[in-house]
């Protein structure tokens, strides 16, 4: 019983989890916009986003690591590659997005570049909720997947006996 209490305080509800990744990882992600804004105007904008998406995600991972999913300190070489693999497709998001805008838009502001930079990363940042939750930040894979152990059949061998022990023999055996 105390096992289980003290598994569920390590592993927060969805909820609870949802609302961490929305801090951690929303806090990560604005200052991240900023400072691809501010180095996009000394460098192209898909090298700016490249350089803070790293950046970030290392971050990121650590927080989420750390207070978002309960995993009880910091991520390991697994975690990281793995979370890498989740930025890479927001970056994508991202960059797809912000193509779009230039697409249609032929001077976009500086306020709606961030509009639409962050509602890409909102919808980007779902996703990743969802595989790092499911996936990197997944507690007891082992228990989680019932194992099947190869087993030997067990064969009992009854000695038979002679004749039904007397009450002698009960007493001094007993």
């Amino acid at each position: 019983m105390e096992t289980a209490q003290r598994q569920e305080q390590a592993a927060p509800a969805a909820f609870t989890a949802f609302a961490r990744f929305v801090l951690c990882g929303g806090g990560v992600g604005i200052t991240s916009s900023f400072a691809v804004a501010a180095l996009a105007s000394w460098i192209p904008w898909a090298l700016a986003n490249a350089l803070i998406t790293v950046v970030s995600t290392l971050l990121a991972t650590e927080l989420h690591a750390r207070c978002t999913f309960g995993a009880g300190g910091r991520a390991t070489w697994r975690q990281h590659v793995q979370s890498a693999g989740s930025a890479a497709a927001a970056y994508a998001v991202t960059c797809v997005a912000m193509l779009a805008l230039q697409q249609m838009v032929a001077a976009p502001g500086a306020v709606l570049e961030q509009v639409v930079y962050l509602s890409a990363s909102a919808l980007a940042g779902v996703a990743r909720f969802t595989v790092l939750r499911l996936v990197v930040f997944t507690r007891n894979r082992a228990q989680a997947a019932p194992t099947v152990r190869a087993t030997r059949p067990v064969h009992a061998t009854v000695a038979p006996t002679a004749a039904p022990a007397g009450p002698a023999a009960l007493s001094y055996a007993a």
